[in-house]
């Protein structure tokens, strides 16, 4: 690390891929995230002064509903150059509801900075990231943030880091102070002491400081024997000669945090621009270039394929974002092997169609330089392709593959959403298909039965901004409403014999037709309807027989308790007479209409409701808390399945009682919980 690159300009240059570290900064909501990631900017000259979120004025928060809820809604990617490295950087959000986002980002990602809260350590949602990260193999070096704040402590933060994620901490830093007095760092690797002026300004080097050059040796020591129980060669040359010097020390952490056997540990405070330096020395020493990674695999015609991080080989990229923007529409995407150029044709091998590429954008969150081509490692955004969305693969026509696309989040819950004005009908339709083009995670349906336009997501946050965007950016005064829940009705016990005569006579000719019916529940469960023909001697002819059923079908929709349609019946039609002039298809279809209808008023009937099967995974502690609050939602718990540190239990809840659910879950369980649904069929209301 050099001080005197601090805030300096960095001329764009065209690293080798080798020279490419592709990183994610992940964490809780408010543990630092993106003034890390502000810091960084400016540690690198990439940004000329100190965006801070509290002030608005952040590159990686540009989105309006960001700033003025302070936190990060969409994942943004930036760029910057350190020590002759190109570091591409995806910001991504830490609330619960935006979760998708992060698990896009980590799919095209090689490694990630993990921010912990120097005072609350391992906070739910950095469990949730850190699992999404360890699941895509993602390698993570942590800083523990604001160790400026009172209670700040970096052992206990290390501690909790292997306590709660199982990972193996390695401190490779001691601060120099506590809480207010923190100014700077000692370099356990390098053995030596790193300050930050008051007021901001370069870093600077000094030799560790008398006071705590004991305790700097103790922990060194303490590292390198971590160190070689792990690593051979860091093994070999300790027991040689009783130490680990500083490059095999280096690049034994690199091995292991590449392996994930270890995370090394670093701290600062990035609000007092302390600690940024070291953090980016790192990310370009632990964190892997795109060829330290595997090849991707992907398949075409059912044949599998491995391409390596090589700009000679064919082209392929995942798409991971979407976004239109005044002046277009980007697709963004990590470039996994070849050389993509301004102008080409490339094939979206998921469609199967053929896309030009009119521009390549180098991103600095939502500013861009035009570039002429990109490469193997690279993150960017083109303009062009319109049938792209996030998980679609973009490779060479010649040389077609397919890529796993990320697995997109199932929505957890969903509101009922309307335009204030009719005539706005046609927009609000177009604004809801391009959010949900643009972000997987949000669906939208119409409810066959309700009519009402239902908008689905990961939480209630998650459908406010997706609200709120629709009244920005397209216009349209939107109100949002609980779905309505489609009740069903039934029979329990049913009438043998139930007779009705149609007669009408208004001059000419007239409608007669008379029919006997048998009611009676289906098999239990079923919602379906059964119409039985059982008149013996031709008292009503067969010819009749569609007619009368078609006017029981029209009965069966609304029922005698509430209107509601009607399931699970079984009708059969036992005796019936006729009119030689008056009888025809429209009078029996009359007649099995209003005949089924009154016969339902006779039957015993009971309402149903929709219900759902849970499913909930939640730490082992809150167990208590998730059952009781399933039993007072009218839920029937059907399973329950014990795994270190968690708990599965499987229920059945009504679908009205799942309004809320999402947010009270996460209340319980401090966010630690996730829980998915399905549709599992009716059950009588008590």
């Amino acid at each position: 690390m050099r001080a005197d690159l601090h805030r300096q300009p960095v001329r764009p240059t065209r690293p080798r891929i080798a020279g490419v570290r592709n990183v994610g900064i992940l964490a809780h909501v408010d543990a630092g995230k993106t003034t890390v990631t502000e810091r960084i900017l400016y540690a690198t000259g990439a940004t000329h002064r100190r965006g801070e979120v509290h002030d608005g004025t952040t590159v990686t928060d540009f989105d309006p509903q960001e700033r003025d809820r302070g936190i990060t809604i969409f994942a943004a990617a930036v760029s910057c150059e350190w020590e002759g490295h190109r570091v591409n950087l995806i910001d991504t959000p830490g609330h619960v509801d935006f979760a998708d986002e992060v698990e896009r980002a980590l799919r095209v990602l090689d490694g990630a900075v993990a921010v912990f809260d120097g005072v609350a350590g391992v906070e739910p949602q950095t469990e949730s990231v850190w699992r999404r990260a360890v699941r895509h193999g993602v390698p993570r070096v942590a800083f523990v943030n604001k160790l400026d704040r009172p209670g700040a402590g970096l052992d206990a933060v290390v501690e909790s880091i292997r306590v709660r994620l199982g990972a193996n901490a390695l401190a490779v830093q001691l601060p120099i102070g506590r809480e207010d007095g923190f100014t700077g760092v000692v370099d356990l690797v390098l053995m030596r002491a790193l300050s930050w002026p008051d007021g901001g300004g370069p870093v600077e080097e000094h030799p560790v400081p008398g006071a705590l050059r004991e305790e700097a040796r103790e922990r060194r020591t303490r590292l390198e024997e971590a160190v070689a129980e792990l690593h051979p060669g860091a093994l070999e040359e300790y027991c040689a000669t009783g130490t680990v010097s500083a490059p095999a020390l280096t690049a034994a952490l690199r091995e292991l945090t590449i392996s994930g056997e270890a995370v090394p540990v670093l701290c600062g405070s990035a609000y007092r621009n302390r600690g940024i330096e070291p953090l980016l020395d790192a990310v370009v020493s632990y964190l892997p270039s795109p060829r330290d990674v595997p090849a991707v695999r992907g398949e075409w015609d059912g044949a599998e394929q491995e391409r390596g991080a090589d700009p000679a080989e064919p082209f392929a990229g995942l798409v991971f974002k979407v976004t239109t923007t005044a002046t277009g529409r980007l697709t963004y995407l990590r470039v996994y092997s070849g050389t993509l150029r301004k102008g080409e044709t490339v094939l979206n091998g998921t469609a199967g169609r053929a896309e030009r590429v009119a521009r390549i954008l180098r991103v600095q969150a939502d500013r861009h330089t035009e570039t002429d081509r990109a490469v193997a490692g690279d993150i960017v955004a083109v303009v062009g392709p319109r049938s792209a969305r996030p998980g679609v693969t973009l490779c060479a026509p010649g040389a077609p593959l397919l890529l796993e696309p990320p697995a997109p989040a199932e929505p957890v819950i969903s509101v009922a959403v309307e335009p204030r004005a009719n005539a706005d009908s046609g927009r609000l339709a177009a604004a809801l298909a391009r959010l949900a083009e643009e972000d997987p995670s949000l669906s939208v349906r119409t409810d066959r039965e309700t009519g009402q336009t239902l908008l689905s997501g990961m939480g209630e946050l998650h459908l406010e901004v997706a609200m709120e965007k629709i009244r920005r950016e397209y216009g349209v005064a939107v109100t949002a409403g609980r779905p309505t829940v489609a009740y069903r009705e039934t029979v329990v016990r049913g009438v043998t014999g139930f007779a009705y005569r149609h007669v009408k006579q208004d001059g000419g000719a007239g409608q007669f037709a008379h029919v006997v019916l048998d009611v009676e529940p289906l098999f239990p469960g079923s919602s379906g309807f059964e119409f039985r023909w059982a008149v013996t001697g031709g008292r009503v002819p067969a010819e009749y027989a569609r007619a009368v059923e078609a006017g029981c079908r029209d009965a069966l929709g609304e029922g005698p308790l509430g209107g509601h349609p009607v399931v699970g019946v079984r009708v059969t039609l036992t005796d019936g007479a006729t009119h030689v002039r008056d009888s025809s298809d429209l009078a029996f279809r009359t007649a099995g209409h209003l005949a089924l209808r009154e016969a339902l008023r006779a039957c015993a009937m009971v309402l149903l409701e929709p219900v759902a099967e849970a499913t909930i995974t939640a730490p082992a502690d809150a167990t208590g808390a998730v059952l009781a609050d399933l039993g007072a939602r009218r839920g029937q718990i059907t399973g329950t399945v014990t795994r270190p540190g968690t708990v599965v239990v499987t229920a059945t809840v009504p679908l009205s009682e799942m309004s809320g659910y999402a947010t009270d879950l996460r209340g319980r369980t401090q966010g630690r919980a996730t829980f998915t649904t399905r549709p599992a069929g009716l059950a009588p209301v008590p």
